[in-house]
C-alpha cells in the first residue's frame, strides 16, 4: 500500500465544523482532500433554562451522556451521580473534563453495549439522569424503566439543520461532478437524513452510489433502506483513526472510490 493510500481521493465530512477537525486532519494525512460540510448544527440552551430545568429534577445515582455534545454542555448537572458513557468520544469529553467515568462499555460504542454492563442490571429504586438534546433513541430509558429505574432526561442542546448558502451548495456540485468527491463519512441516521435534505438534488441522487462510511450499524440499515443498490461500509469505531482505516480500505475492493 502507498505510503500515503488516500492521495487525491476526496471525503465529504458530514460532522458539525467544531467536531470535524481530527477526521479532516486524519484524512489529509492519508494524502486525501477533506471538504468540511456539515449535515447539523448543534445549539446548546441557555444556561438558565437548563439550569431551573436541572433543579426540578430528582437527585440521580447514574448520569449517562448521549454524546460529547452533552458533556460539553451538561457536564455541571451531574449533581454527585455516577457518571457513564456510550462510546469512547464521549469518556474521552468527561475525562477532558476533568471527571472520570464510572460506566462505560467494555466493548461497542450503543445503548445496547451500555445496557449490557452489570452496573446497569441492578437499577431498581435508583434515579437515573440521562443528558442529551431534544431527542434521541428512546431504547435506554425505556428498558432502564423496565429494570425499576425511575428516569429522566435533561436537554442541554438541540440538532439543527444547518443553513447552506447557494454558493456553498453549487461548489460543492460542481466539484461532486468533477469526481471530487468520492467518499462519505456520516456518524448519525439524523445527519444522513439531514444531508439527503440539504444537498442539491444531483448531489442527493449520488447518494445511493457513492461510498458511505459510518460507524453506526442503525446509519448503515437507514442508508440501505434509503438506498437499497448501495454499499455503505461500517468502520470498527467511531475514532478519526478508524474511519480512515475504512475509508481506506474500500479502495481495495471491486466497488472501490478511484479517485
Amino acid at each position: 500500500m502507498a505510503d500515503r493510500p488516500l492521495q487525491d481521493v476526496g471525503v465529504l465530512v458530514t460532522r458539525p465544523r467544531t467536531q470535524a477537525t481530527e477526521l479532516v486532519n486524519a484524512i489529509e494525512q492519508q494524502g486525501g482532500r477533506a471538504y468540511c460540510f456539515p449535515a447539523m448544527e448543534i445549539a446548546p440552551f441557555d444556561d438558565i433554562v437548563v439550569h431551573q430545568q436541572a433543579a426540578e429534577l430528582h437527585r440521580p445515582d447514574i448520569v449517562i451522556f448521549i454524546s460529547r455534545n452533552a458533556v460539553e454542555h451538561g457536564i455541571r448537572y451531574t449533581d454527585g451521580g455516577k457518571i457513564a458513557v456510550i462510546g469512547p468520544a464521549t469518556a474521552n469529553a468527561i475525562k477532558a473534563a476533568g471527571r472520570v467515568v464510572d460506566i462505560q462499555p467494555a466493548s461497542g460504542f450503543d445503548s445496547e453495549h451500555l445496557l449490557a454492563e452489570a452496573a446497569l442490571q441492578d437499577v431498581a429504586g435508583k434515579t437515573i439522569r440521562i443528558i442529551r438534546g431534544t431527542s434521541g433513541r428512546e431504547l435506554l430509558a425505556e428498558e432502564l424503566r423496565e429494570r425499576g429505574a425511575t428516569v429522566e432526561y435533561l436537554s442541554v442542546y438541540e440538532r439543527r439543520l444547518p443553513a447552506v448558502g447557494p454558493d456553498t451548495l453549487a461548489d460543492l456540485e460542481a466539484r461532486w461532478r468533477q469526481g471530487e468527491i468520492n467518499a462519505i463519512t456520516v456518524m448519525s441516521v439524523q445527519s444522513l437524513i439531514n444531508l439527503a435534505q440539504i444537498l442539491p438534488a444531483w448531489c442527493a441522487e449520488q447518494l445511493a452510489t457513492t461510498a458511505l462510511v459510518t460507524p453506526a450499524g442503525r446509519v448503515l440499515k437507514e442508508a440501505l433502506d434509503r438506498y437499497p443498490a448501495s454499499r455503505p461500509v461500517l468502520a470498527s469505531g467511531p475514532g478519526a483513526d478508524e474511519m480512515v482505516r475504512a475509508i481506506i480500505a474500500i479502495q481495495s475492493t471491486d466497488s472501490g472510490i478511484a479517485p
